[in-house]
């Protein structure tokens, strides 16, 4: 069975999904940060991204593995480097190059068809896995979204202040929801859900009873 869940930056994907995954007993596939190792490999090859053929060679030829919900550059554990506010900026190359989408998109399908996944990102209902037996649109109002992400980047050492973050959030927004290859839209079935003042749990409680009735009540 496969569960997707997308939606936003900020709107706490990866930590529901994460979670989600662990109290199903499920697997969990995080592939914006599949995204995100495009984008630090780009940046380390020193990729021109002006010329977008440039990073599509490079995705070809990367090996990028998930293994036990951490991401892999080769034998590299990149899960915290690809986290930093600069591979964050540049992840938009690799987001809106076609050719890069069909690669992972296609590494995606082949990795979730193995197995129970939640996967998260932001087009895993619509483009990656149409067929998904539950479908979650996950949303937070601007503000909380952006809070979240300072209080992790705090907690990483860094010193990007609020207004900072919001004025990023807000320019990715606009490139995830307008651009020509996987548009960041909620499926026509999928179920929107706000995390806004909600706790971990409570979110992760509500996706549970939906997933468990899609399921017909099976453990």
């Amino acid at each position: 069975m496969i569960i997707t869940i997308d939606g936003p930056a900020g709107a706490g994907k990866s930590t529901v999904a994460r979670a989600l995954a662990r109290r199903l007993g499920f697997r969990f596939l995080d592939t914006g940060a599949m995204y995100r190792a495009v984008a630090l490999a780009g940046m380390r090859q020193g990729v021109d991204w002006s010329q977008p053929a440039q990073l599509a060679e490079l995705a070809e030829k990367l090996d990028i593995r998930v293994i036990d919900e951490r991401i892999f550059l080769g034998n590299e554990d990149v899960t915290e480097t690809v986290r930093s506010l600069e591979v964050t900026a540049a992840t938009r190359y690799a987001a809106d190059n076609p050719h890069v989408r069909r690669r992972l998109v296609k590494l995606q399908q082949a990795i979730a068809g193995q197995d129970d996944f939640v996967t998260e990102g932001r087009d895993q209902g619509t483009v990656a896995f149409p067929q998904a037996a539950c479908k979650i649109f996950l949303t937070a109002s601007e503000l909380e979204r952006a809070k979240r992400r300072w209080h992790d980047l705090q907690g990483q050492g860094s010193d990007t202040s609020l207004e900072e973050i919001l004025a990023a959030q807000r320019r990715r927004d606009r490139e995830d929801a307008t651009r020509a290859v996987g548009p960041l839209l909620a499926a026509p079935d999928a179920i929107e859900v706000s995390t806004d003042g909600l706790a971990l749990d409570d979110v992760v409680d509500q996706l549970e009873t939906l997933v468990r009735s899609r399921k017909g009540g099976r453990g």
